[in-house]
This record gives structure tokens, sequence and C-alpha cells, in this order.
């Protein structure tokens, strides 16, 4: 039997890389997984580690080096590659992005590309502003077609009260549920 093929999409939320790659091994037992990185997240430098520690943590996870350019994930698209897409995690800038039908990273031009399937897609929140300058964008992904995300909660309600964070945890069973065109639930966590 044919395992489906996951794109991963990492955008630059890097206090949750740990979570994420533990979470992206896991979704590799079970899925052939094609690792994308925006921009930042692959050439960035910082206090959660270096943009290659990373890269190299994505190659020993799936087996592939991330592709991190427009030109590597332009024939998601024309080519079919993908059979759903998973971002996570989900920045507010790409959030933004996706949003407003912006594509000019290697996540949301990886979207864009794959959303002309009419395939889904699987976001796993991560962003500060959610809750406040990004909530409109957001309430906009929240109710588009093929469209599933992780279940999701506020990581510190007290300390950052507009921030909304997945249980990365749950990435797998999502991308699941979501293949069988289920959102996973609950989804408020």
């Amino acid at each position: 039997m044919n395992r489906p093929t996951v794109g991963f999409a990492l955008c630059a939320s890097y206090c949750t890389y740990k979570d994420v790659i533990e979470v992206l091994r896991e979704t590799a037992k079970r899925f052939n997984v094609i690792p994308i990185m925006s921009g930042n997240a692959a050439n960035t430098d910082t206090r959660f580690g270096t943009a290659e520690y990373w890269r190299a943590e994505i190659r020993e996870a799936t087996g592939r080096e991330p592709l991190t350019t427009l030109a590597e994930v332009e024939p998601f698209g024309p080519k079919k590659l993908l059979d759903i897409l998973v971002i996570a995690p989900a920045t507010g800038n790409t959030i933004a992005k996706l949003a407003a039908g912006v594509s000019d990273s290697s996540v949301s031009l990886a979207y864009k590309a794959h959303l002309r399937n009419a395939r889904p897609v699987v976001i796993a929140i991560s962003t500060n502003d959610a809750l406040s300058g990004n909530a409109p964008n957001f309430g906009q992904l929240l109710n588009r077609r093929n469209h599933y995300f992780v279940p999701f909660g506020q990581d510190d309600a007290i300390g950052k009260p507009t921030s909304l964070v997945a249980d990365f945890r749950q990435i797998p069973d999502a991308v699941a549920a979501a293949l069988r065109g289920e959102q996973l639930q609950p989804l408020l966590i």
C-alpha cells in the first residue's frame, strides 16, 4: 500500500522547533514526507539553535534535504506531488500571507501551488498575535475549504494573552483525519 505524501513546511517560530522536529520524525514513520523550510527558517541562527543544526535535524528525521526556494516548491501544483500539506509551525507572518494570497516564500508558494489541486492543508499555528492583529487572517483560514487545523490553545494566557499555539503532538492524527476530510476534534484545547 502506498503511503500518502506529506509536504511538511516549517516557518520561523524557532522556539517550537524541538517539539516540531520530534513530531516530524513521527510523521515520517507514517507518511512519505517532503520537508520544506521558509527562507528565514532555513537561514537564521537564533538562541534556539543554528540554521544548519535545524536543517540537519530535518534531514535526519526525513532522509531528505529540506526544500527552501521558490523554484523547488513550484512543481507541487502542476506535478501534483503532495497528497497533503502541513504548515507547522505556522507563524503570524505566514498566516497573513496565506490569507492574503501572497506567495513570496517557499512555504507560501508551496501552499499556493498545492491548493490548485484542491487537496487538504493542515495548519499548526504558533504566533503571539493570533488573537490580536492576526485574528482576521486566522479567521479567514479557519473558514476555507480543505483547510484543517491541529488543535490549539493559549500557551501563556497571562504572559501572552493573544498568543495561540498548536498541540504539535497531534499533527500525525490531524493529517490522517484531514486525509479523510475530517477536522480533528476538539479543535480548542
